[in-house]
């Protein structure tokens, strides 16, 4: 009984705050402290794009006001209408009440400049593979026009293709995924760029439909999550799709499948990259011989490796 006079009292102080603000918040500035204060009481978690309370509100708002997302400053003091306030509440309290992940409420996520449609039949992207791509994976390919077939084995929303055919444009580029929905994404995000003649989408499990096919550079964010970070994972996690995530007990499934695979379908100059999470300690005892490059990117050398097709032959 104790407990749900509790809850009730928790919503009826929710309901109050939200009741109240739609009555007495007149500017962005105003939204803005509002959005920052029942994000931080509502403990969110930040890890689908902002990094904490105050940028993600400020993203929220902007992009509801249909406002530059790179320009908050010179609107701060701008008087809302009251359609506008509603507008702003609304998301602010489904992202407090609901927990659901900003880029699914907003329907738009980003990989460094290039932004990407996204909700909830794919992973919001988020991979380091990115900022490599941004720098076609410069040393370790010296010519980039050298690059004729690249895959991007478990697509997603198909980021990371469309990030691999700007960086080498005269490549064509297979993107690969086992879910039909997360490929309806991609497709989107694949015609919104005009890359239909440079990317194809392939419904595969993993190499099972490439029969024959060689790449001259394989790209993987496949699903790595063990088992107990998966129970563990916080609410905003689990609006992603479960397939795109956990991937067995020691997270190292896929990335199995995929070293046991690549060989077959790189040239002979031909290299893999794969993104692995936390799981480089597990996986450099998994496979003790095989020789990977570990790859500097923002957060460190333990989450990005690299091996040469005769690294794995």
């Amino acid at each position: 009984m104790a407990e749900e006079t509790a809850g009730a009292e928790e919503t009826k102080m929710d309901i109050n705050h939200f009741s109240e603000a739609s009555a007495s918040l007149k500017t962005v500035r105003d939204c803005l402290r509002f959005a920052v204060s029942r994000f931080n009481e509502a403990e969110l978690f930040f890890g689908h794009g902002s990094e904490n309370a105050y940028d993600e509100a400020a993203y929220l708002i902007l992009h509801t006001l249909h406002l530059p997302l790179d320009r908050l400053d010179p609107f701060l003091d701008a008087s809302l209408t009251q359609s506008e306030i509603y507008d702003v509440l609304d998301i602010i309290e489904r992202r407090t009440e609901q927990r659901i992940p900003a880029a699914y409420l907003t329907n738009q996520a980003w990989l460094g400049e290039l932004s990407f449609y996204v909700d909830e039949r794919v992973l919001v992207p988020r991979s380091f593979i990115a900022e490599l791509l941004r720098e076609q994976l410069s040393p370790w390919i010296g010519d980039p026009e050298r690059v004729h077939n690249v895959l991007d084995l478990c697509t997603g929303s198909g980021c990371l293709a469309i990030l691999a055919a700007h960086a080498f444009p005269d490549a064509h580029v297979d993107a690969v995924d086992l879910s039909a929905d997360a490929l309806d994404v991609a497709q989107y995000n694949v015609t919104d760029y005009a890359l239909e003649d440079h990317i194809s989408l392939i419904e595969s499990d993993m190499f099972a439909k490439l029969q024959g096919k060689k790449y001259d550079l394989i790209v993987s964010n496949p699903p790595y999550v063990d088992a107990p970070s998966v129970a563990a994972l916080p609410q905003e996690y689990k609006y992603e799709p479960k397939l795109a995530l956990g991937s067995g007990t020691d997270g190292l499934n896929a990335t199995r499948v995929i070293l046991e695979h690549a060989a077959e379908h790189l040239s002979n100059n031909g290299i893999l990259v794969v993104e692995i999470g936390h799981n480089r300690d597990a996986l450099e005892a998994a496979y003790p011989n095989l020789p990977f490059t570990w790859m500097d990117v923002s957060a460190g050398d333990e989450f990005v490796f690299m091996l040469h097709r005769n690294d794995l032959v």
